[in-house]
């Protein structure tokens, strides 16, 4: 079998507006398929916390944040493979070093416009401003951040299942085809990859989702990741 090219590495500033320009388009694109997860995941149930109404209720604060939040993961996460390949000497464990340290870089902007977007899709608020009013003034920063680490908790292990899936099957057609995968090819190792990750890692969003709508079906703050379940 001929070996082929290894690809170049991707620079910081590619990967910087790479990352934004995918991660904005793909949230908005799925943002209604969001929005019912979010819905479905609600305490409160799907049709309480609205249904199939208003499927675009926090769209705002995703194209607020989208774009930062996947410009840092993805810079970091290329920046972070060499290094890490140095230290830990295997592709495999250097991706899922690099992705981890890519997720908690973007998730200093990525969980406060969860909060805003994840309470909005519940209904719990109707506009941007006013989610942000009402978490500030009664919680204070703290309450833009409220999930953090369930999110932290969710986004690293879907991104050390994910991104040695998504390396390893483009690097394995590669070799299969005697070339680099083209970009479609790149588009469906990464649906692949990506929907597994996010099946085995459901219960840990769950969590996250439910910690930042911050109370149960009673109105009882949640105190911690066990009181979700």
């Amino acid at each position: 079998m001929p070996e082929i090219e290894a690809p170049k590495p991707t620079s910081f500033t590619c990967a910087l507006v790479s990352g934004a320009s995918a991660g904005l388009f793909v949230d908005i694109a799925l943002f209604p398929i969001d929005t019912l997860k979010t819905r479905l995941q609600s305490p409160h149930g799907f049709f309480k916390a609205g249904g199939f109404r208003g499927i675009y209720s926090g769209l705002s604060a995703t194209a607020l944040g989208s774009a930062p939040g996947a410009s840092l993961f993805f810079s970091t996460y290329e920046t972070m493979k060499a290094p890490a390949k140095k230290v830990t000497s295997s592709d495999v464990l250097s991706q899922q070093l690099a992705a981890s340290v890519g997720e908690c870089v973007a998730c200093l902007v990525r969980v406060p416009t969860e909060v805003v977007k994840q309470n909005m899709q519940a209904g719990n608020y109707s506009t941007m401003g006013e989610a942000t009013r009402s978490l500030f003034a009664t919680e204070g920063i703290g309450g833009f951040y409220r999930g953090f680490l369930s999110t932290v908790m969710r986004e690293i292990p879907f991104s050390l299942i994910q991104f040695p899936l998504w390396e390893g099957s483009k690097k394995k057609w590669g070799e299969a085809q005697g070339r680099p995968v083209s970009p479609w090819q790149g588009t469906i190792c990464g649906a692949l990859s990506g929907g597994f990750s996010g099946a085995i890692t459901t219960p840990l969003d769950l969590a996250k989702t439910r910690l930042m709508l911050g109370a149960d079906a009673q109105g009882v703050p949640y105190k911690g990741v066990f009181d979700v379940w």
